[in-house]
């Protein structure tokens, strides 16, 4: 995914999203619009102005002219273009519901990251935002597989996102005391036993494995020898055997197990987005560790003060921080003031009294910015690298938990 879409278009695409996601409506009062890039302007007002009139026949009053406005609305915003962009053009307008029976006009305007394919107009009680969740499917797709004689855990690794699809037990006998004949019985019992362990595990993974024709490849892992006599006695469909890619050694084949394949095999395959990432947040916590010459910078004022002089090199953040840079100005004397804030706080959040001209009336927001956005224009404006980092890995939880989402790695040794 990362050679179609940057990490930059990836990371506003999803707070797109779930700003979107969080819409409702009473009824179906919110339109979405897809319009691809070959579909004119022109036909696409003309297609509004046919389901303007046929909304007028909606019999709730309210539903019908919160729907009409919806699409004068559209049609105004619609005049602004010529033609679509490129990759064609996203609208979500309507009114959601806010409580107590209010409902409050809501637009966005998206030029996506990929081509709109199909022409669509939709009104719900929710945004349609399936075509933009398909943009975001990743293609770096990998199939997981624990193996021993007493568990099976199958998963997928999407991206650094670990995935459990299917876990399972034997009843393969374990160790016996027992001597003589009885001692060769129960051998070649455990053996059958063993055998249809296997078959039912390799047809369980053939199963999902056959179902991700995108997958690249397959890691199997385990705590002993088994992994590899199951791989090579190939109890798996012949499709998905030439998928596999390599072994290795874990201590647990459950859940757990498959976060430890994924980290064993970041060590080896450096070309996988959660390798590339544990790479970077290593680099980070080494210098973090340096009682001397650290390169290492955290904390949003010394991170903030590091990207205005121009010393980072590769500004890390948290794919999950979420916090706003707000913008307050005072009306009387043209005060401004920055604060950052988090989604919640923003929410109750009533501005100060300019501390200026100590006039009564409160700031006013002028700006919102969504933090990572602010942070990312400031490093490319000096060339640093931005990496978004998950949390699915123990170093991408490190930065989000322990560092508050963001740091940095300096050009060269510096006091801030």
């Amino acid at each position: 995914m990362a050679d179609e879409l940057t990490q930059r278009q990836i990371y506003d695409l999803k707070r797109q999203l779930e700003e979107l996601k969080k819409c409702r409506g009473k009824h179906t009062e919110l339109i979405s619009l897809y319009v691809p890039p070959s579909k004119q302007i022109f036909d696409v007002v003309s297609y509004l102005r046919n389901e303007y009139s046929q909304s007028q026949n909606i019999k709730s009053k309210t539903t019908m002219k919160n729907v009409l406005s919806a699409i004068e609305s559209i049609m105004s915003r619609l005049k602004t273009f010529k033609q679509p962009p490129p990759r064609g053009l996203a609208m979500f307008v309507g009114h959601k519901s806010v409580g107590a029976d209010k409902t409050d006009m809501v637009a966005y305007v998206i030029e996506p990251p990929m081509p709109v394919i199909t022409f669509l107009y939709r009104c719900d009680s929710e945004f349609y935002i399936q075509p933009l969740e398909e943009m975001l499917t990743e293609k770096e797709i990998y199939g997981l597989f624990l193996i021993d004689r007493r568990e099976c855990t199958i998963g997928m690794l999407r991206g650094s996102r670990v995935e459990m699809l299917r876990y399972m037990t034997s009843q393969v006998p374990g160790k016996h005391g027992r001597g003589g004949q009885s001692q060769r019985r129960f051998e070649r019992n455990t053996e059958i036993a063993a055998h249809e362990w296997f078959v039912k595990c390799g047809e369980r993974a053939s199963e999902i494995f056959l179902a991700e024709p995108k997958m690249k490849g397959i890691l199997v892992g385990g705590s002993g020898p088994t992994k590899q006599y199951f791989v090579d006695e190939v109890y798996l469909h012949y499709e998905i055997q030439k998928k596999i890619i390599d072994t290795f050694d874990t201590g647990y084949t459950d859940e757990f197990g498959l976060r430890e394949l994924v980290a064993n095999a970041a060590d080896k395959m450096t070309d996988l987005k959660v390798s590339q990432e544990k790479k970077v947040m290593k680099r980070f916590l080494s210098e973090v560790t340096k009682s001397e010459k650290s390169m290492a910078v955290y904390g949003e004022h010394q991170v903030r003060k590091a990207l205005e002089m121009g010393v980072v090199d590769t500004l890390l953040l948290s794919e999950d921080l979420r916090k706003y840079r707000v913008t307050m100005q005072c009306h009387s004397c043209g005060y401004t003031q920055e604060k950052t804030m988090t989604e919640e706080a923003l929410e109750s959040f009533t501005p100060p009294a300019c501390p200026t001209c100590k006039t009564s009336i409160p700031m006013e927001i002028t700006k919102k910015v969504d933090l990572v956005d602010e942070l990312s224009d400031l490093a490319e404006k000096t060339s640093a690298t931005v990496k978004l980092i998950s949390r699915n890995s123990e170093e991408g939880e490190s930065l989000f938990a322990a560092f508050s989402g963001l740091a940095g790695i300096l050009r060269y040794p510096l006091e801030i």
